[in-house]
Order: structure tokens, then sequence, then C-alpha cells
């Protein structure tokens, strides 16, 4: 059994490989397509690997007062926050001209961003997993996750039907901060760190003591338990999330894992006439935007990538066990996934493309987003959603 789950780890390895090569030379996708697809497969190894579950680290410090977990939310946030503000000095060498960084997902703050973030991460509780969890959650044979997203692409039509008046109402005028247009890149950049250091150091009462390991020979059998079988450290799985949100912002664009799934649900209710024949100003607004599409587009690729590189890297760690759907965990999770899919449709991305993209790119709209959606986990796990399973 360990030698087939080792061959077909191998075999979605060349798999990948071989269609990021093909992707690359075929006319009108290349680099792009095939650097999104290996992007993509890249950060679900590291979010199986680490564990990177944004409601599965709050869970452990909400409910069990470990907050060991968290130190990777902070992690990447961080290494995001240098990453970027190395990239903006190159895109943009002077941040007090009045323009915005391009493509950044940086959005206007408003009681809806807010409203968005609770409904989102009332969804993650309900759900078990935020979007990006369940994605890479597929590939460990999840059943609750396909219902979850389908509930996703649901809780986007809804979130269509009720764009025009929030954004009539509320979201046209409401105003876009970016922290470098006041602070300068040093200030911004100065004051996230410290922000997320001050956290780190709260953290510390919840902190439980590592238990001692003993010395370990370094050979190839301790090398390959430490990669593909032990939990990856939360410092080093943040780093490597913020890292590589860093390039995907440099060479593609900022990391998301909606715009698909939003592009879907626009399409289908574009074909049976259910979208809004104008969305006022939608697609002016930075974040995971959307489209009627008739084809994978790049983010497409990224979360495809996602999927099976989480696939690969459970099949190595053994970790691809397929558990079983109840009732009422499929209820949950649907009715989860539609109010994440509501809320990133309104706060224009989830906990990747609107808090982990957006903090990176020192928007106000990331850091409203994530207290928000912290809120919303929070009254979830108290109220117990989380047991509905």
């Amino acid at each position: 059994m360990t030698a087939l789950r080792i061959g077909l780890a191998v075999a979605l390895l060349i798999g990948l490989t071989s269609t990021a090569y093909w992707l690359h030379a075929t006319p009108g996708r290349g680099a792009t397509a095939a650097l999104s697809l290996l992007l993509g497969a890249s950060l679900g190894f590291v979010f199986q690997r680490g564990r990177f579950c944004y409601f599965c680290i709050l869970r452990d410090w909400i409910e069990f007062r470990n907050s060991g977990p968290v130190y990777a939310i902070l992690a990447a946030l961080s290494a995001g926050s240098i990453g970027y503000a190395l990239v903006f000095g190159i895109f943009l060498p002077n941040p007090f001209s009045g323009r915005l960084p391009p493509e950044a997902h940086i959005g206007p703050v408003s009681w809806v961003l807010a409203a968005g973030g609770l409904a989102f991460g009332l969804g993650m509780a309900l759900s078990g997993a935020c979007v990006s969890g369940h994605l890479y959650r597929l590939g460990e044979g999840s059943t609750r996750a396909p219902v979850a997203l389908l509930g996703v692409l649901a809780g986007f039509g809804l979130g269509f039907l009720s764009w025009n008046q929030l954004y009539l109402t509320t979201i046209a005028e409401a105003p876009v901060l970016w922290l470098p247009a006041r602070l300068g890149y040093g200030g911004a950049l100065f004051l996230q760190l410290v922000l997320l250091g001050g956290l780190a150091f709260l953290l510390l009462r919840n902190l439980p003591e590592l238990p001692p390991r003993p010395a370990q020979r370094l050979d190839l059998a301790g090398v390959w338990a430490a990669l593909f079988h032990q939990r990856w450290h939360a410092l080093v799985t943040g780093a490597l999330v913020g890292l590589l949100g860093t390039v995907a912002y440099m060479r593609i664009e900022p990391l998301g894992v909606t715009s698909q799934l939003g592009s879907l649900a626009r399409t289908g209710m574009d074909q049976v006439g259910l979208l809004p024949t104008t969305l006022f100003g939608l697609d002016r607004l930075a974040g995971c935007a959307t489209q009627v599409v008739q084809t994978i587009t790049a983010n497409g690729l990224l979360i495809s990538g996602l999927v099976l590189g989480s696939l690969t890297a459970a099949l190595l760690a053994d970790r691809f066990q397929p558990d079983r759907l109840t009732v009422r965990g499929a209820g949950s999770a649907l009715v989860g996934g539609i109010l994440q899919g509501w809320g990133a449709m309104v706060a224009l991305g989830c906990t990747v493309g609107t808090l982990l993209s957006g903090i990176s790119a020192f928007a106000v709209s990331g850091w409203l987003f994530g207290l928000t959606m912290l809120a919303g986990v929070w009254l979830g796990i108290r109220s117990s959603l989380h047991r509905l399973v």
C-alpha cells in the first residue's frame, strides 16, 4: 500500500509538471498559466503539510486555548507584508502619488465589508473550514468539502443579486484606505509588523509547552518523516505561504481562491437569465474579480493545482482518508458554504484574497475583514455550530 501511495504521488507530480510544460508552450496560455498551476500545487502542498486551515487554527485557539497554530497566520502576514513592500517599491516607487499599486487587493471599507467578514466567519464555523481549507481538504478525501463548495457557488449567486443595492447605497461612497498613502512604505511596514508582533506576544500566554524531543540522527528516514509525515512548524508554514503570495503577486496576480468559483456562478446565472443586466462598479474594484467565462482562468488553474498539490502531499503522508458524510453534516456544510459565498462576493475575496493578500498589501479592508471574520468564527464556535457534523 505504501508503494502504491508513493507511486500515485509521483505520478501526480509528473502529471503536474508535464501539464505546466504543455501550458507554457500553448499559444494564449504561456508562462502565466504554467506558473499559476505550479504555484497552486505548491500552495496546496504547504497547506496540507502545515495544516494551514484558518478555521482549524482559530478553533484551536478559541476552543482549546492553543495559540501555537495561529503563528502560521501571523508569519504569513509578516512575510507577505515584507515581500509586498519590496514589490510595491518596484511597481509604484512613490506611494504618495494618489495612485494604488496595480491589481493589489485594496478594497472599500464599509459596513458591507464587515457584514461579509462576519457571514464568512459564521460560514467557516458551520462548514468546518474556509474556502481554501475546503479546497485542500478535497485532496484529503473530505466528503463535506464538495457540498460546501457547491454552497459557495450558491452564495455567490445571492451576492450578485444583492450587489447593486449594496453598491449604490454604501460601497460606491466607501473610502479605499491604503496605509502607505499616509505613512509611506517604511511606516506602513513598521506599523503592521508591530501589530503582528504585538499579537504574537499576547498569544504567548496560550502557547502550550512543547514536550522534550530526543535528538535524532540526520538520515534519509528522518528527513522523509519531517517532510512528509510530521506536521510542519507553524512559522515555517506561514513564511512559505507569505513567500508564495509575494511571488504570485509579482508574476501573476494577488493570491485568491474565489475568482474562478465566482466566475462559474456568474456565468451560470448569466446563461439562465438570473444575472442582473449590470453589476454597478463591480468590475472596477480591486479584489478576486469575477467574469462571465467559457474557460479555465489562471485562478482556476491555481485552485486546480492547489487540490492536486494537497492530494500529492496527503498520499505521501498517508492522510488521504475519505470520511462518512451525514445528512446533518451535508446540511451544515451547504449552509456554511452559502454564507461564505455571499460574504466572499460582497467582500471581494475570502481569507486568502481579502485577508492574506489584502493585509499583505497594507489595505485597511484586509484588517477589517479579518477582525469581523474572527468575530464570526468566535460566535459560531460559542454557539457550537462547528459541531453540526
